[in-house]
């Protein structure tokens, strides 16, 4: 799992939508790919296993592009 998170750090795509099943493993994901440079944009819970306890989180992404050490708003 973590050689996909560093697999698309490498790739550096402008949005990623990471679906998760797990909030432990979600918050783990985000703290590197926030680390990195990346912003939650969205996050929704999902039911995609209807009749079952399973619900997954789907969080959007987005490339922070200002440039280092520009203030955010």
């Amino acid at each position: 799992q973590r050689a996909g998170i560093a697999s698309l750090l490498r790739a550096r795509p402008a949005r990623i939508l990471h679906v998760a099943c797990a909030v432990e493993s979600l918050a783990q994901d985000l703290a590197g790919l926030c680390a990195a440079g990346y912003r939650v944009r969205a996050a929704r819970l999902c039911d995609l296993f209807p009749h079952t306890e399973h619900t997954e989180i789907l969080t959007l992404l987005q490339r922070d592009e200002a440039p280092t050490g520009a203030s955010q708003p």
